[in-house]
């Protein structure tokens, strides 16, 4: 199952420009994995066994793109419609040219936020 990441409208042109845009982002759960890659900045294959916990976020992050954030990963094109995804052990990035370490969690700015959750758990 697909996902969108949720983008504000004055900050869809720049993803779009940089080649983090919707058609170059991916945000799948299939086949007991996790799959987000967003463009040539981010990419990440989680086994859905290693999902500890997924869960909907009141906060709303200072920043838009690929960047750090509670001791994880932020991909977001919004600061709305955030979800804050745990590991069970940290889990490396298959590609991430400007930071690469294993990370313990993962958030990201979605469309259907319910429904990634749902289909998580799933």
């Amino acid at each position: 199952m697909d996902f969108s990441l949720r983008y504000d409208r004055w900050y869809l042109p720049l993803a779009t420009a940089l080649g983090a845009g919707p058609k170059r982002t991916l945000i799948r759960v299939a086949e007991g994995t996790l799959q987000v890659k967003h463009g040539w900045i981010f990419r990440i294959d989680v086994p859905l066994a290693s999902v500890e916990s997924a869960r909907r976020t009141n906060r709303r992050p200072l920043a838009w793109g690929v960047h750090t954030f509670s001791g994880g990963w932020l991909v977001n094109g919004s600061r709305d419609g955030v979800v804050e995804i745990g590991f069970a052990s940290p889990v490396k990035p298959a590609k991430a040219p400007l930071f690469n370490w294993p990370v313990r969690s993962l958030a990201l700015s979605l469309e259907d936020p319910e429904g990634f959750l749902a289909a998580l758990r799933r």
